[in-house]
């Protein structure tokens, strides 16, 4: 029994490490592309890298507003990241602890709207905000997201768990609705309101389809607009090519690095009633 135990311990743990480097290697391809003289992918991929040179990241700071690209990511990721846990956060707490009428079908229909895709709703916004003339403005990257069905989900099951008797007592104290919701709920979603955050933050960071639908300065550009203007330019540099992949990922990865116990924490945290 011992034995069969430290079998399967065994092939678990080659399986996770098999698993971690199949995920890993594409970034580490990338990485090494970008510091490879001329570096191509028809050769298949290399993971020696004679004379690393750092010219791709030159020419492509030289040859794009890179800096201008990806102070708006970031501008547009964290405007967007905030909105959408305070729209969010307000309307979990709502959902979970204020009664009135219809308030089931209402949060479904709320959640229904997860099911249609953004492909849909690209030409009746783009309309919209074009005649409202708030087109190719950071508004009208920032405006769609600022409400999430998805993140109100999670944070409304996370207010769901907070015990109703800490509600009591602060009402007994005389508190009220939102200096409960200030004091008390926040606190205790901490987790939840991590997780909710970074999953924003990621998507708007990669948000590709509307940025580009919407936008048309070169100047308030995101940083998937500009790799895909970059693939457009440089066909056949892929050294330069992946080197705008690693400043994408980049960001991406430290986040997650950092947050990643939050993120588990979250989930952990956020339990389905």
């Amino acid at each position: 029994m011992r034995n069969r135990r430290l079998l399967g311990r065994g092939a678990l743990t080659v399986l996770v490490c098999a698993g971690a480097v199949i995920m890993v290697f594409p970034f580490l391809w990338t990485l090494i592309t970008s510091i490879t003289p001329e570096g191509s992918l028809a050769g298949g991929p290399s993971l020696v890298v004679r004379n690393p040179t750092l010219d791709a990241y030159r020419e492509l700071f030289t040859s794009l507003p890179m800096m201008r690209i990806i102070a708006n990511s970031i501008l547009v990721s964290v405007v967007t990241t905030g909105l959408q846990l305070l729209t969010g956060a307000m309307a979990g707490d709502g959902f979970a602890r204020l009664e009135f009428r219809a308030k089931g079908l209402l949060f479904a229909l709320y959640l229904a709207t997860m099911m249609i895709p953004l492909q849909v709703l690209v030409v009746p916004l783009f309309i919209m905000f074009k005649d409202l003339h708030l087109h190719d403005t950071y508004f009208a990257l920032i405006a769609p997201a600022v409400a999430s069905a998805f993140g109100a989900f999670m944070l409304r099951q996370a207010v769901e768990a907070v015990p109703r008797e800490l509600d009591e007592a602060a009402t007994l104290d005389g508190a009220g609705h939102l200096r409960i919701f200030a004091f008390i709920i926040l606190p205790l979603i901490k987790p939840t309101l991590a997780t909710v955050g970074i999953l924003a933050f990621m998507s708007t960071w990669n948000s590709f389809l509307w940025p580009l639908v919407v936008i048309r300065s070169p100047e308030l550009q995101t940083l998937p607009l500009g790799l895909a203007t970059l693939q457009g330019q440089f066909t056949t540099r892929w050294d330069v090519v992946m080197a705008g992949s690693v400043i994408s990922i980049l960001p991406i990865a430290l986040v997650y690095l950092f947050a990643q116990r939050h993120l588990i924490a979250g989930v952990a945290h956020t339990g389905i009633k």
